[in-house]
């Protein structure tokens, strides 16, 4: 009997995949990813002139949306249904590090109020409004980025940030377990530092602090943001069917190393 072959670059055919934070970075190059792979593409991102050019990129559609205000993220998703009809993949990863964010002895209330609310507050808000709709669908792939340093200590800190990816792990981990019999599974990212424009511009100012951060990196660079899209890819795809609730590390091998190679 021949075996039925899977076109793998159609893994995500028909399949319809929200992105937050899609119009930049990691997010830009997941939707070219999901994409590729068939599925079609909603992007929520907070600036409508990068939004619309990506989503046009795409075939998709842009929804605008501050991912830390309840009632946006809700009618991205209710939208998304509308148009749609059902949510299958929602990429949540809509994040930001301003520098005002830093050692936890200059970093004031306000700077450490907004991270949380952008990156933590925000999943909490994006996973309830994917979940009222998988939860009938009984089924869906939810991943979240939080990062390497949810798992690691940084002495160069940024303390709210560090802390608010750890929350989007603790809270990604509980979720997957809580909605693993209907079948949702939702996975947390932990990327290592990607060559991305945030990072680019944070290091732009500061070459010695990111040799300093690229010489804990085993495999000697960042990581290109297509890596980590092609992760998010596996993730949302039937490939990944026993996967969830898990802590899914892309990072060159920082959380393994206790010295770097010469």
């Amino acid at each position: 009997m021949a075996i039925e072959q899977m076109d793998l670059t159609q893994r995500l055919k028909g399949k319809v995949a929200v992105v937050t934070g899609g119009a930049s970075g990691i997010g830009l190059a997941t939707v070219k990813r999901l994409r590729a792979e068939g599925a079609i593409i909603v992007i929520g991102d907070l600036d409508p002139k990068t939004g619309e050019a990506a989503a046009a990129e795409v075939d998709g559609t842009f929804i605008q949306v501050n991912v830390a205000e309840e009632d946006q993220v809700n009618h991205l998703f209710d939208e998304t249904v509308r148009l749609h009809g059902r949510i299958d993949i929602a990429f949540n990863n809509a994040g930001i590090s301003p520098p005002d964010d830093d050692s936890i002895e200059t970093t004031e209330l306000p700077a450490w109020q907004k991270v949380q609310d952008v990156n933590l507050k925000s999943v909490y808000l994006c996973c309830r409004a994917a979940l009222r709709h998988m939860v009938k669908q009984q089924s869906g792939s939810i991943i979240n980025t939080a990062s390497f340093v949810a798992l690691m200590g940084s002495a160069t800190s940024q303390i709210s940030y560090t802390a608010s990816k750890g929350g989007v792990l603790a809270m990604s981990r509980e979720l997957g377990v809580q909605f693993a019999r209907q079948g949702i599974r939702v996975n947390a990212l932990c990327p290592g530092p990607a060559d991305t424009p945030l990072l680019r511009e944070l290091f732009a100012k500061d070459p010695e602090r990111a040799q300093r951060r690229l010489v804990h990196v085993p495999i000697g660079r960042f990581a290109k943001p297509e890596e980590l899209a092609a992760a998010v890819a596996f993730l949302a795809s039937d490939d990944a069917g026993f996967i969830t609730a898990s802590t899914f590390l892309v990072d060159g091998g920082i959380s393994g190393a206790y010295v770097t190679p010469l």
